[in-house]
């Protein structure tokens, strides 16, 4: 055990902790220069693309260090909000982390909200300074930045760059001497930490573990405690770039189990392991059921893939524990499932991988958040949908949910940035100065106004420079709205919202002149009509495609020509009846991006 060190990469997005990770799978010939690429630990399509870290990875290093052999668990973290369960159940299973902080940008929002997260597990921190190659890079800026956050020494901080190498040697030196070995006993009855688990077609799921006490021998019977279901492990082994069975596995250490399971449900990311024969007397501390903050309805575009949907959603969840759903239905679109995010790009993520890694075509509805309804029996109601909202009469007041957001921000920008929180309801709280060129500004803000474009829009005010990061802080008493679109008098559930009563008009207003452009015409008149209750508060039409039925009349009198137009007339109004509105699915996704 004193040979195995187990660290995590904590740092914001495209800080580059990808690259650096490179170097150091290269640096102790995990990965032989054959195999080799670019950001080799983000295996998915989407995470290359996009450059970002969606799933945390882990990988074993094996590095000689004066003369002794030694294991270096590494645990590649995600950097942003929406992806911090990941980052907390990474913390738990390792000792140590590194701090990368990109010389060319300094510290942003999501890194000291992870940092915080390591800080109160007790993990050693390891300062690393990355992007020293760049013509751009402010070191000796950026270092104090660091000094005053978490109070090491400057000459601590090591310089290091992903693309050319530099400091790798240096932060493994320093991780072998800084970072403590696993505590924890051999002796001891099994004890291990569940941080992530993949779905395998052949195999079923394989789950990624840390034991912290006791060992796993292969074909021991095991439990699953949080769950109760017991298996035989089949196989066990260490995480190389590929699975490396092992015939047994002691405390401190970092591997796999498969044990043929094949419903995702049985599966929980943060649940312990423990043998049949001798279980441990309680689990490790620190699991929980993660709770969404936005929610959307994903529905099949083809009402025949209801099954496969649920196949599909059930085997994302197992990959990604933030994910939850459960089956509803619309008017509009027939059944389909209510999905919980982390956050918006958590719900753009989830629909993308649908799409690519299963093949399926889904409409997702307008953002939602959890709305807290008093009923005048003082009843409370959680509500999801527009659609689950009481009558108007039996509503006593509603409460919404709201954020504690940090925004960290250059101080031109300050101005701009303190506006818009202000147009989405916000409340300032505290603003404070990190150095002379970049302030901290501290918001109470509804999660509702931030769920829609809040981090585009702060994005392109602040020229990139702001980043966000929120905590959630509560419920607050609100005065919230329905606001229904009907097509003909007919409510279309999947294009309702609940949205506060000052921004309802101008909303309405929007959608109905969105709608309009989007909605084809058809032989009738459509009413395009936004409303709160009964009253109608805009409304746009979509005029008929006429044929011109005169046409035919050259000469002779009016009323051959005014019989001809009252049949047509007679005809638009029956059609009017019968005639039902196809809403394209460009209109769902138009209205998510108004502005």
């Amino acid at each position: 055990m004193d040979n195995i060190r187990n660290f995590c990469i904590i740092a914001h997005i495209d800080h580059g902790k990808s690259t650096l990770a490179d170097r150091l799978l290269e640096f102790t010939d995990t990965v032989s220069q054959r195999e080799m690429e670019a950001q080799v630990l983000d295996d998915m399509e989407l995470e290359k693309e996009r450059g970002i870290t969606i799933k945390s990875h882990a990988i074993q290093m094996k590095y000689r260090f004066e003369d002794k052999d030694y294991f270096l668990n590494l645990i590649d973290t995600p950097g942003h909000v929406d992806f911090s369960y990941e980052v907390s159940r990474s913390i738990a299973a390792c000792e140590g982390a590194l701090l990368i902080v990109d010389a060319t940008q300094g510290i942003q929002a999501q890194t000291i909200s992870n940092l915080y997260q390591a800080i109160d597990n007790d993990l050693e921190i390891i300062p690393v300074l990355n992007k020293m190659d760049l013509p751009n890079a402010m070191p000796e800026e950026v270092k104090d930045q660091i000094v005053e956050l978490i109070g090491c020494k400057p000459e601590e901080i090591i310089p290091a760059s992903g693309k050319t190498g530099l400091g790798v040697e240096t932060i493994l030196e320093r991780i072998i001497k800084c970072i403590p070995p696993p505590k924890g006993s051999n002796e001891a009855p099994l004890q291990a930490l569940i941080f992530d688990s993949v779905f395998n077609s052949f195999r079923g799921i394989i789950s990624y573990f840390r034991i912290m006490n006791g060992s796993i021998r292969k074909g021991e019977k095991v439990k699953f405690v949080n769950t109760g279901r017991e298996y035989i492990a089949d196989e066990i082994g260490v995480l190389g770039l590929k699975l490396i069975p092992q015939p047994k596995l002691e405390c401190g250490n970092v591997g796999y189990i498969i044990s043929g399971i094949k419903t995702s449900s049985e599966v929980k990311v943060g649940d312990t392991i423990t043998s049949v024969e001798n279980p441990c007397s309680e689990a490790i501390a620190g699991f929980e059921n993660v709770k969404p903050m936005v929610f959307a309805g994903i529905y099949p575009v083809d009402s025949d893939d209801y099954e496969e949907l649920r196949s599909c959603i059930e085997k994302l969840q197992l990959n990604d524990a933030s994910l939850t759903f459960e089956p509803e239905s619309s008017l509009a679109l027939g059944f389909g499932f209510r999905c919980g995010f982390l956050g918006l790009l958590h719900m753009e993520i989830v629909q993308e991988r649908l799409t690519r890694e299963f093949n399926l075509d889904v409409i997702t509805t307008v953002p939602n958040v959890n709305y807290k309804v008093h009923t005048t029996k003082h009843e409370v109601i959680d509500v999801y949908n527009p659609s689950g909202l009481p009558e108007p009469n039996y509503i006593d007041f509603i409460e919404e949910p709201y954020i504690n957001a940090s925004i960290i921000t250059r101080t031109e920008f300050i101005g701009p940035v303190m506006t818009l929180c202000i147009e989405k309801r916000g409340i300032l709280k505290n603003q404070h100065y990190l150095s002379t060129d970049r302030a901290e500004i501290m918001f109470e803000l509804p999660l509702g106004e931030v769920v829609f474009d809040f981090y585009d829009k702060l994005k392109s005010i602040s020229k990139g420079y702001a980043s966000f990061d929120y905590h959630p802080s509560g419920f607050k008493p609100s005065k919230l709205v329905k606001l229904e679109i009907l097509l003909n008098g007919d409510p279309v559930d999947a294009l309702s919202t609940l949205t506060h009563f000052d921004n309802a008009y101008p909303l309405g207003r929007r959608m109905c002149e969105k709608l309009k452009e989007l909605i084809p015409r058809q032989q009738f008149d459509i009413a395009i009509q936004a409303a709160i209750g009964s009253k109608i508060i805009a409304r746009e039409t979509v005029k008929a495609v006429r044929k011109d039925v005169t046409a035919k009349c050259y000469g002779g009198d009016i009323s051959r020509k005014r019989k001809l137009l009252e049949k047509q007339k007679e005809g638009k109004k029956r059609m009017r009846q019968v005639g039902n509105v196809e809403v394209p699915q460009s209109a769902f996704l138009a209205v998510l991006k108004l502005d």
